[in-house]
């Protein structure tokens, strides 16, 4: 029981630790940069298009359901969709042109000039969110990396969020958190509580 209660002390111990980190100014202003290329994407009628794997892919579905539904207020909703979540379309484009496009082929098909995209990767070297990000380039999508402290991601995307650490769990409680801050800061600039 003793090791149970250091484990669960430890593990919030090093998630606060990390999330300590956050607080310098550089990342700050990084996700503040991301809230901002948001706020004009969305006024402009952009949406915001999300995708990862596995944790990543659950935080993409999260996270775009709260800029859909609501955040903290009710408003109206925000256009954002979750890449990861039409099961045919995953195996079918898998299936016809191989898991590493799964992304870059939805994005060819529904993104258009000015959506953001926000790649999730905890390591930062997901080959199908490299591909992704690359197409975006293409198709004048702004995109956003959302990862840990290393990885091929970093030199790719147009703003990009690093959380310090290579711990895949604390990277992701991390990247909940940012994303949370992202939105509620489009629904405080997009729709002000009268």
């Amino acid at each position: 029981m003793e090791n149970n209660l250091n484990y669960i002390n430890q593990s919030i111990i090093d998630s606060l630790h990390v999330k300590k980190k956050l607080l310098n100014d550089s990342t700050l202003e990084r996700i503040l940069a991301v809230a901002n290329a948001c706020i004009d994407s969305l006024k402009n009628g952009n949406r915001i298009l999300l995708a990862g794997n596995g944790g990543s892919a659950a935080d993409s579905q999260h996270i775009a359901a709260e800029f859909v539904s609501r955040f903290m207020y009710d408003r109206p909703g925000l256009p954002a969709i979750a890449l990861t979540t039409d099961t045919s379309m995953l195996t079918a484009i898998g299936n016809d042109y191989g898991y590493e496009r799964v992304f870059e082929r939805q994005l060819e098909a529904n993104g258009k000039k000015g959506d953001i995209f926000f790649g999730i990767t905890t390591s930062g070297n997901s080959p199908n969110i490299l591909r992704a990000i690359n197409r975006c380039k293409d198709l004048g999508i702004t995109t956003v990396g959302l990862s840990g402290e290393s990885g091929k991601i970093h030199e790719l995307c147009d703003l990009m969020i690093a959380v310090p650490s290579s711990s895949t769990p604390r990277i992701q409680e991390c990247h909940i958190l940012i994303g949370h801050i992202i939105c509620g800061l489009a629904e405080i600039n997009i729709f002000p509580r009268k």
